[in-house]
């Protein structure tokens, strides 16, 4: 299992989100504390964010990247599609 810490701007994203919304990123939080590279809304990212990982959550994305030494997964954003790569 790894842990699964958030940072702040993702963290005041989780906390203006709707409930409807908190209750999907818990579990996609509770999924990639099991396994954070194997499910399909899982993909690894590109370019500038090379390293980082990517859970689609229908319109929103949670961009994250993984530090196995330690177990630990750290969730970078949590935005709409349109705005998560800008």
């Amino acid at each position: 299992m790894y842990r699964v810490v958030v940072s702040d701007e993702a963290r005041r994203f989780f906390e203006e989100a709707p409930v409807a919304l908190q209750r999907r990123l818990d579990r996609c939080f509770a999924q990639i504390r099991i396994d954070p590279r194997r499910h399909p809304n899982i993909k690894p990212l590109k370019g500038r964010f090379a390293g980082y990982y990517r859970y689609r959550l229908g319109d929103y994305r949670v961009i994250y990247r993984i530090d196995d030494r330690d177990r630990v997964v750290i969730v970078a954003i949590i935005a709409h599609r349109r705005e998560v790569y800008e």
